[in-house]
């Protein structure tokens, strides 16, 4: 999977019933996606979007893990200020912002290096122990994808032990079944549920970041929404 900034709760099912979990940084960046920003609720109604900044890069090819945080905003203060409506709200306050603090307390230059550290501290927080590693890092020689279903494979090919590999049922339309058959790994999509919750109004405002699910749910409540999937 792409790094992602405090993802939904989909992204943790799937790292929590997995035994290794890459963070795949060697890929096109496309902006505007959830590399760099993800959704909490908006104080009167809505949601809204906590973002990191990012210096401008003319290239259109730029790999995520190329990719610069502009650290002359105030970005983490920003982050801090729009999370604040939570705090009349949420039962979990206190502890997701102590948690968020110990994070940002760090510098980041780049937005894989900042992506993999909240991941790591959200599974800390939540009991996950998955292997979370970054493709980059793993010096690992894979075969060039010619096709986005081969990057999976391909990854899975040179480590050698893996024998089974789960995407998001989101991917279906684009993978190839024979080709994981053929290298001899079974090939798995989680489909996965989303679990309302009582976010102290209404409508309810689905997939939001994991920090909102964090605010609202105990760390029990959490592992049972996790464990809504089927693997198709």
């Amino acid at each position: 999977m792409q790094p992602y900034f405090f993802p939904y709760l989909g992204y943790f099912s799937l790292m929590k019933h997995t035994d290794k979990f890459i963070l795949l940084d060697e890929v096109q960046f496309i902006r505007h996606g959830w590399i760099e920003r993800n959704r909490v609720l908006k104080q009167n109604g809505g949601w809204l979007y906590i973002h990191v900044p990012i210096i401008k890069n003319e290239g259109r090819d730029t790999l995520i893990k190329n990719i610069i945080i502009d650290n002359s905003k105030a970005w983490k203060e920003k982050i801090f200020s729009q999370l604040a409506s939570y705090k009349k709200i949420a039962p979990n306050y206190f502890p997701v912002i102590g948690m968020l603090k110990d994070v940002f307390e760090n510098d980041f230059e780049d937005v894989t290096s900042l992506n993999k550290t909240t991941l790591l501290a959200v599974c800390q927080h939540l009991g996950l122990n998955t292997d979370i590693q970054v493709f980059s890092q793993m010096g690992l020689k894979i075969e060039e994808a010619r096709e986005p279903d081969e990057w999976a494979l391909n990854i899975c090919k040179e480590i050698k032990e893996v024998n089974e590999y789960i995407n998001p049922s989101g991917g279906q339309g684009f993978f190839n079944k024979q080709k994981y058959e053929n290298a001899g790994i079974t090939l798995k999509f989680q489909k996965f549920t989303i679990t309302e919750y009582n976010q102290k109004r209404e409508p309810f405002e689905t997939g939001l970041s994991i920090i909102d699910v964090m605010m609202f749910n105990s760390i029990e409540q959490i592992h049972e929404m996790l464990d809504n999937f089927e693997l198709i």
